[in-house]
């Protein structure tokens, strides 16, 4: 095995580099909140929300423009049987930061939440929101994982090391910065990443597209030279699988507490909105590079260069068409430089991701589910070991696992037809609770998984209309075996059977509880009877008093009405286990019921 000297002192620096900068971005921010009396755990999560326009815009676009971004977008526009057409990713996810800056990001940060999960706890209860943690998490992780699969492959294209090494050094540094200073050492850190990435790129592509075996790349999208031209075609029979996969991108990229991180973190709810618009031109800005290596790949005689007579889509080595790029068509210092950027660009996507999942385990988990009077520098630590315990499972899976794109596709879709529902009820929708919120779970989880998911080898139980079977090899055992393939758009279908479960559920169960068809006594998850008055439910925001979560700006009751009866229209499961002793004790009528 040979190494690369030059290569490893390109990564060298640029690990370096990203590691002074996380650190020192924690360093420059530690007191950050203090004066205000913001708590240490919140600085982590939301870093003080005080991120401006400039590391604001750069760590919002960092969200989505990671390795998977780049190495995915090169990959489809080289592939032949997809091509420009359904390179869907920069299109895709633009219109998702559009879509979010205009509806959710308002919303979102005006009612000071601190995670994702925050509305959801807030109107369907701790329970539910630890049920709708399990797809946030698994979303996190194994795009991390996957990322960093990604990257231990890519490096060893160029630098010939050993794959298990790169990944582990890649990830102890995301980890290490990320658990020194939270938001803020992600926030920096993109700056520098895509800044990386822009430059060494860009500094590639002229390179690639004047070496010699590269034909005209205007010729190529439109005609067949080595291979069909990479702009690509939708055929007829697989307009809803790019619709659905289209949707999918669009409103299937909002859910994710890597995107709501930053939003929360923005200095005020217009800021969050001008974040988004900002980092949705960033995207497509930052695909152009890539797209342009897809062509050029796309373009290139590979008989005449160092990789062989044989190119990389029969190699089965196409998801790796930008490395291969960067290293036999462009100059060794060149080819190194562009491997630091695409290391850079994965461990800007690593980093949210972890940071992501420990703080909603930290809080929606941990400190409101069960610890609700935890102490603010319990929670720091919880969130330190969940960051060192969430990044350790992603690089053994990253390591161990032949499925980690599969497990990623199922989870991300997971996150599209359960979350994004749910989300666009409890933002928009008056009157939904939690029995139409585990109806719409439910509905969501059966109608994807019965579609099946042919990467992980999943078999259908549902056969939506227009399915066809096909034979294709495996892509990590090499036999044949015949799949089904579902043409119908069952991802959307199964999200909007969701958003509209929910509604009808939540709607139905008023109405029988209400009415009285149903005892009140069967109202098990207190979500219609003890949320009687309308106004109260309607104007509860999410509040840190101290170390909890409360109700704020209740509706005024009257002094004729007892406390039992006020207490009755507040939902418990959201309060401080001492405001519901205290409301006990003070109660008039508790001697009485005692009695009884």
């Amino acid at each position: 095995m040979t190494i690369h000297v030059e290569g490893l002192v390109a990564i060298a620096v640029f690990y370096l580099l990203i590691l002074f900068v996380g650190i020192w971005a924690a360093w420059k921010n530690k007191h950050s909140g203090e004066a205000e009396g913001t708590d240490r755990s919140e600085t982590i999560m939301v870093g003080g929300r005080d991120i401006g326009l400039f590391v604001g815009g750069f760590t919002m676009t960092a969200t989505w423009v990671g390795g998977g971004y780049i190495n995915g977008t090169a990959e489809y526009v080289y592939l032949p049987d997809f091509g420009l057409a359904w390179a869907q990713a920069p299109f895709g996810y633009a219109l998702s930061l559009v879509v979010g800056g205009l509806f959710f990001a308002k919303p979102m940060r005006s009612r000071g939440y601190v995670t994702m999960l925050d509305p959801f706890q807030q109107l369907y209860g701790k329970r539910m929101g630890g049920l709708l943690f399990i797809p946030a998490l698994m979303g996190e992780i194994f795009w991390s994982a996957a990322i960093l699969s990604a990257l231990g492959a890519t490096l060893s294209v160029i630098v010939d090391i050993n794959i298990k090494m790169s990944v582990v050094i890649s990830a102890l540094i995301a980890i290490f910065y990320t658990l020194v200073g939270g938001l803020y050492s992600v926030a920096y850190t993109d700056v520098v990443q895509l800044f990386c990435i822009f430059v060494g790129l860009w500094i590639s592509v002229p390179f690639a597209l004047t070496n010699p075996a590269v034909s005209d790349i205007t010729v190529t999208a439109v005609k067949q030279v080595y291979q069909s031209p990479w702009r690509g075609s939708v055929r007829k029979s697989d307009t809803w699988v790019w619709i659905d996969n289209f949707c999918l991108l669009m409103l299937g990229g909002i859910p994710w507490q890597v995107y709501f991180q930053r939003v929360l973190s923005a200095s005020s709810a217009t800021y969050a909105q001008v974040l988004s618009f900002l980092a949705a031109f960033g995207c497509l800005v930052m695909a152009v590079p890539s797209v342009l290596i897809g062509a050029i790949g796309a373009s290139t005689d590979w008989n005449q260069t160092s990789y062989g007579p044989v190119p990389p889509r029969e190699k089965e080595e196409a998801d790796m068409i930008l490395p291969i790029v960067l290293q036999h068509l462009c100059p060794p210092f060149v080819s190194f430089f562009g491997l630091g950027a695409v290391s850079a660009a994965v461990m800007s996507s690593a980093d949210s991701s972890i940071l992501s999942a420990s703080s909603m385990f930290a809080r929606n988990i941990y400190q409101l589910a069960f610890r609700q009077s935890a102490s603010d520098r319990e929670i720091v630590w919880v969130m330190r070991i969940t960051i060192f315990i969430f990044g350790g499972l992603a690089t053994v899976m990253a390591l161990v696992t032949g499925t980690v794109y599969g497990l990623w596709y199922l989870s991300s879709d997971l996150v599209y037809v359960i979350i994004f529902p749910q989300l666009l009820s409890v933002l928009f929708v008056k009157g939904t609770n939690t029995y139409g919120s585990v109806a719409a779970y439910l509905f969501g989880l059966v109608l994807r998984i019965g579609g099946g998911e042919p990467y992980l080898r999943l078999p259908p139980f549902i056969y939506y209309p227009g399915w066809t079977t096909e034979k294709r090899m495996h892509p990590m055992t090499g036999e044949m075996e015949e799949i089904v393939i579902q043409k119908f758009p069952f991802k959307t279908v199964s999200m909007l059977a969701s958003f509209l479960g929910n509604v009808g559920f939540s709607y139905l169960a008023k109405y029988l509880f209400e009415s009285g068809k149903i005892s009140h006594k069967y109202d098990f998850l207190d979500a219609v009877v003890s949320k009687h008055s309308g106004e109260i439910m309607d104007k509860t925001t999410l509040v840190t008093r101290g170390n909890n979560i409360g109700l704020s700006e209740m509706a005024s009751v009257k002094p004729r009405l007892s406390v039992t009866l006020a207490a009755a229209f507040t939902r418990r499961d959201t309060l401080p286990t001492e405001t519901v002793e205290e409301e006990e004790e003070s109660s008039p009528d508790s001697s009485h019921h005692d009695e009884e």
